[in-house]
């Protein structure tokens, strides 16, 4: 009785449903396949991050890795070398790691954010399929060695909101695709080695509200485009090597909040837009402006730090800079400024060095006039 039970067509659909309903509880062999491949190219000898990779079902307790719960597929790997993750504290020291990206990486069609930052050690270039990955929204690579170019087809993942590459050894150009990215928010390719100049119509990435592009060879002009993204609150293009004046359209943009151009060879006036913008933290340090200061300050003008040292600004210091609302830090030095300094705020609690190194500046906190 007992074997005919067993052989019966109820029991095999029953076994049948069990076995799909475990299928899906795991991660696709493709998915699991795909991280090995990629674990393969990679060596992480102090905190054993990998050693949890073990086992039929990638979905489930292998470090760093989730999925999409009902797919199953891989939707996420976060691997960090500096974290609180106990791992860490156990071993006592930040992460390092070697070896490449294995171009495997591709082949999670599901992958919606992919992190492996501050490994110090990885090497190598961006696979350029990584452009096939149609759900990508979060690509970071912050904090490695890796050298190369930017994949040119970069601008075909529609749905990435951040970009990441800072701290490597990236070289090229800013690809023309990038501006393509309609969704991108985060835009962070600081201390590389990338040249060319920034996209014409980089004022294309609307939804961007920071773009740190500091620490590279970039040349050129900055783009009027610029000031068409709304919603930009971060502009950071200090040391580079951009040329040409500082657009007005700058100064118009409504939740600009820090601007840093310093150490480049930008020359032209000072834009009076930027004295009453909503920009609070402004350095034009180490470039070529020249003029004068414009006299503009007022109420709108609220500066936690306003640096226009080692440039060629002529003429007096503006009287009505102790009429902005609050400046924190400021510094004057190095230009060709002459006359008496204003008194009052917030000339009262800045250093001699904030003036020192002009042509005939006189008064507090420099010799008496």
């Amino acid at each position: 009785m007992q074997r005919k039970t067993m052989d019966s067509p109820l029991f095999c659909v029953a076994l049948l449903l069990l076995a799909a309903a475990s299928a899906v509880d795991c991660c696709p062999p493709s998915d699991r396949a795909a991280l090995l491949a990629f674990r393969a190219s990679l060596h992480e000898p102090y905190l054993g991050i990998f050693n949890s990779w073990t086992g039929t079902d990638c979905c489930r307790n292998w470090y760093g890795v989730s999925c999409d719960p009902e797919t199953r597929r891989v939707a996420d790997i976060n691997l960090r070398g500096e974290s609180e993750d106990p791992i860490f504290e156990r071993a006592k020291r930040t992460g390092y790691m070697t070896g490449t990206i294995s171009p495997a990486i591709c082949r999670l069609k599901g992958l919606a954010s992919l992190t492996l930052a501050d490994w110090k050690g990885i090497t190598g270039e961006i696979p350029s399929c990584i452009t096939t990955i149609p759900f990508l929204r979060v690509f970071d690579l912050i904090g490695n060695r890796l050298s190369g170019e930017i994949p040119a087809n970069i601008g075909k993942l529609h749905r990435l909101t951040v970009l990441n590459v800072a701290d490597n050894m990236i070289t090229g150009e800013i690809p023309r695709s990038l501006t393509n990215l309609s969704s991108l928010m985060h835009l962070d390719m600081r201390n590389n080695r990338i040249s060319g100049p920034l996209p014409r119509d980089f004022g294309k990435l609307r939804m961007l509200s920071r773009a740190l592009l500091s620490g590279n060879r970039i040349t050129g002009t900055i783009p009027d485009s610029v000031s068409d993204i709304y919603r930009l609150a971060d502009f950071d293009l200090s040391f580079n090597q951009l040329s040409g004046p500082i657009p007005l359209s700058l100064g118009k943009m409504a939740v600009l909040a820090t601007l840093n151009l310093d150490s480049n060879k930008i020359s032209g006036p000072l834009p009076r837009t930027l004295i009453n913008s909503a920009v609070s933290n402004l350095n034009l340090s180490r470039n070529a402006l020249q003029g004068t200061i414009p006299d503009v300050f007022g109420p709108r003008s609220y500066f936690t730090a306003l640096d226009l040292s080692y440039n060629g600004l002529r003429g007096p210091i503006p009287r009505s800079i102790s009429s902005a609302s609050f400046i924190g830090h400021m510094d004057l030095s190095h230009n060709h400024l002459c006359g008496r300094i204003p008194g009052g705020a917030p000339f009262d609690h800045l250093e001699a060095s904030s003036f020192a190194y002009n042509d005939c500046l006189c008064g507090k906190p420099l010799r008496a006039c």
